[in-house]
């Protein structure tokens, strides 16, 4: 069965930093594959396109510069966001130190995460940049599966477990 549209796929890949000989920056093992609903924006489209027809068994390999992943890196997405919205009962939350990401909403409660870069005594400095903006990524592994999604896999817009609807 080849992989396209509505298609339930499971990968296995490493992910590096530029090229094959880049930092390793991701493995997917055969214990925990990665599985998606194709065709179903839960990827990056240049990943699709380039696993489209491909079958379980088969190879793959491939380069996604910045421009078609997460796109440069933007100044702009960095904020001094003020210390108070991070502190529970007078003190600095637990998740909040410099390296570490914190989830937030943004004014529209959507969620999102930003990476702590600074806390002074007046604010936190957060990156809400993609981990991998301004990245060019390479990719290589393998087809581990591939099956028809089902009706409800279909309408949901991703792939339900082994059991079925998990959500």
């Amino acid at each position: 069965m080849e992989i396209n549209n509505n298609k339930v796929v499971s990968i296995i890949y490493n992910l590096h930093h530029n090229d094959k000989e880049g930092e390793l920056m991701q493995e997917v093992k055969t214990s925990n594959p990665y599985v998606f609903l194709f065709g179903s924006k839960q990827v990056l489209p240049e990943f699709e396109t380039n696993l489209d027809g491909k079958k379980k068994g088969d190879q793959f390999s491939f380069s996604i510069k910045s421009d078609d992943s997460y796109g440069d890196r933007d100044e702009e997405q960095i904020a001094d966001l003020p210390i108070n919205i991070f502190m529970v009962d007078g003190k600095l939350a637990e998740p909040v130190k410099v390296g570490h990401y914190v989830p937030l909403n943004d004014k529209d409660g959507n969620a999102m995460q930003g990476l702590v870069l600074e806390i002074t005594e007046e604010h936190v400095k957060i990156d809400f940049n993609h981990p991998m903006a301004g990245m060019d990524l390479y990719f290589e592994g393998e087809i581990n599966d591939v099956r028809e999604a089902t009706t409800e896999e279909i309408e949901h817009g991703h792939v339900h477990g082994p059991e079925g609807h998990q959500h």
